[in-house]
């Protein structure tokens, strides 16, 4: 079986419920504007290629007006209205949170390759207590091309260090897979969020995070980090 050193993960979908804080973000730019206010569900179908393509993708097919000055208006008020409550309503997936400890704790390395914007992302991570784990996390504006452009995902490896093939990138979208896919980085799928929909082997197609351990060395490298830290 094949072990890699380290793991890269797709954020919302795949880590976090966050589709409720993202949809009453989207609602406060709705309201304002005197439009109807959005299901939670139904938000959470346009969720994975950022916030811009969120919202012209919504606006589309609302048929409400999505010319650049809009979508621009809407982009900006919409990250506003999220960074003022980023984590009110979202949650770990079940035995995210856990699962993602034992990773740490048996030696695995962890990124977060997102589209959600950075600032965003780095709040949230603090927020859910994600900091201490979490290696690199890298979001849709830090770099210079986002996913599904592989230069987004190459840019957290680069980032952590990683050699070519050490490493595993776990999502919940087709977008995550063709990410994936053009850095022939080998893939998995979690259950939940969009991944029900996604086509990919047997193999790759996980029960919960944690059947990653898996993969990956069993060693206790907890004392060891710790001992890097304050040599």
């Amino acid at each position: 079986m094949k072990q890699y050193s380290a793991l890269i993960f797709d954020l919302d979908g795949t880590l976090i419920d966050s589709a409720p804080d993202i949809a009453a973000a989207v609602n406060v730019y709705m309201a304002a504007k005197g439009w109807p206010e959005l299901e939670v569900a139904y938000v959470e179908k346009f969720i994975g290629n950022g916030p811009r393509r969120l919202l012209l993708d919504i606006f589309i097919d609302k048929g409400l007006p999505f010319d650049d000055a809009t979508v621009d208006a809407a982009v900006k008020s919409y990250i506003d209205n999220y960074q003022r409550d980023p984590a009110g309503r979202t949650r770990f997936f079940s035995h995210v949170r856990e699962d993602l400890q034992r990773l740490y704790e048996a030696g695995f390395r962890l990124g977060i390759c997102t589209n959600k914007p950075h600032a965003l992302t780095q709040q949230i991570l603090g927020l859910l207590g994600l900091g201490d784990i979490i290696e690199v996390a890298l979001g849709a504006d830090a770099v210079p091309a986002c996913k599904p452009d592989p230069r987004h995902l190459l840019a957290v490896a680069d980032h952590m260090g990683l050699a070519p093939g050490s490493w595993a990138y776990v999502g919940d979208t087709n977008v995550d897979k063709a990410t994936a896919d053009a850095t022939q980085a080998p893939f998995f799928v979690v259950p939940w969020g969009g991944g029900a929909e996604v086509a990919v082997n047997a193999d790759q197609r996980l029960t919960r995070i944690a059947d990653l351990l898996a993969f990956g060395p069993r060693q206790d490298t907890a004392a060891e980090r710790f001992r890097d830290q304050i040599a």
